[in-house]
């Protein structure tokens, strides 16, 4: 299995550790490679795209010629920033900021509000009780009737999933990378 961290911006270091860890857990072969350049995602199964800045997120991609070319990955993950680059409406946007359009979410960007304004809380999941950290976080605002949701804050959803033909979505609008790996362990577990 080969797995790339898109790795432009953001908590990648991080995402590098979670993922090795969640192949530990789960006892498969894999590799993980930094992704800065097309060469980098040919013959990837899986993508996870760190937080960051969705903005400069979407500039980066496009200077390095990869926006388009990482919607051929047959699986994404995105946190925080990276859910807002894979969703299909984004409001608040930038002016000209674009997104990949592959997973049909609604998203508020920094809907939970400024830096100064995150935040830590406990949740239940479908895969268990976990410890999220939210940072500028996105907000989701409403889903397509084909997405899963994984997770709430109190009504709000903060995680979920969808399957798109033969490729699936995953996301968070918190910073699993920061405290867990059980989010890293089920994307390689869909993939295996």
């Amino acid at each position: 299995m080969k797995i790339g961290i898109l790795a432009l911006q953001g908590g990648v270091i991080e995402h590098i550790h979670a993922a090795r860890e969640a192949a530990r857990n789960l006892d498969i072969g894999c590799e993980i490679i930094e992704v800065r350049t097309k060469k980098h995602l040919e013959g990837l199964d899986g993508l996870i795209i760190p937080g960051g800045e969705s903005t400069v997120l979407q500039k980066l991609c496009q200077r390095e010629g990869i926006f388009e070319e990482i919607k051929k990955v047959p699986a994404i993950f995105g946190t925080c920033a990276g859910a807002i680059f894979i969703a299909k409406k984004i409001n608040n946007r930038e002016s000209e900021q674009k997104t990949l359009e592959l997973m049909d979410i609604e998203v508020d960007r920094n809907g939970y509000g400024r830096q100064n304004e995150s935040f830590e809380q406990d949740l239940d999941t479908t895969l268990g009780k976990i410890h999220a950290i939210f940072i500028r976080a996105p907000r989701i605002k409403s889903i397509g009737s084909g997405v899963k949701i994984i997770a709430k804050n109190k009504n709000e959803i903060v995680a979920c999933e969808e399957h798109v033909g033969k490729n699936f979505y995953l996301v968070t609008c918190f910073h699993p990378e920061l405290s867990t790996s059980k989010f890293h362990e089920y994307f390689l577990n869909f993939l295996r």
